[in-house]
């Protein structure tokens, strides 16, 4: 795993670096990953308005913002990411938020179809779901936990529409884009911090 990991981080993206990736890709018409399709494309461009428009609303809780400045262990959070993705839309901008308020978190990201070894070890019930925070220790590159795909509340809302529907339309898509709108990225926020704080309570005891 360390090998993979390795690889991936040596041809990761910082979060500026890629968003101008995708916004270069979606300027000549394309998408990240190997399929391309205009509805990819046109998700791609929906993203792009949701990704501006997040990075300057955003906001992490104060209790969260303290959190974050007392880590003492050093961080990688590895994301897999797409720029078609609609979760990764909402979920990115509030990690890449979170890692500005600690010295210790360094924030990588990488394409899933370009790192299809990453993705295989870190599936969601066999699928190759996005975004997955992978939280790796920064010395020893041993993964610590993972987040993702989704928060709670976005995942049970498609579990339920899906068992009423029996599949993920385009409705079932704007029910979970109204709920992030609503939640304003608190759960996501709040469900790796929960994540963290145990992390470094581990730390602590293990010193």
């Amino acid at each position: 795993m360390k090998t993979i990991i390795n690889q991936c981080l040596s041809k990761s993206f910082t979060y500026a670096d890629y968003r101008n990736h995708v916004s270069k890709l979606i300027q000549e018409g394309f998408s990240t990953g190997n399929e391309q399709t205009a509805d990819l494309l046109h998700y791609s461009e929906l993203n792009e308005v949701r990704m501006n428009r997040l990075d300057k609303t955003i906001k992490i809780s104060m209790g969260n913002i303290q959190k974050l400045e007392t880590f003492q262990k050093e961080y990688i959070w590895l994301v897999i990411s797409e720029g078609w993705c609609g979760d990764a839309a909402q979920i990115l901008p509030i990690i890449h938020k979170m890692a500005e308020f600690s010295k210790q978190i360094e924030l990588k990201i990488v394409l899933r179809d370009e790192n299809e070894a990453l993705m295989n070890l870190f599936l969601t019930h066999g699928t190759k779901a996005i975004p997955k925070l992978i939280i790796i220790e920064k010395s020893s590159l041993k993964v610590l936990g993972d987040f993702g795909p989704r928060p709670k509340g976005a995942k049970q809302l498609i579990l339920d529409y899906k068992q009423k529907q029996g599949l993920v339309d385009e409705t079932a898509k704007t029910d979970l884009q109204l709920w992030y709108l609503h939640d304003k990225g608190l759960s996501t926020q709040n469900e790796i911090m929960d994540l963290m704080t145990n992390l470094e309570l581990l730390n602590l005891q293990n010193r």
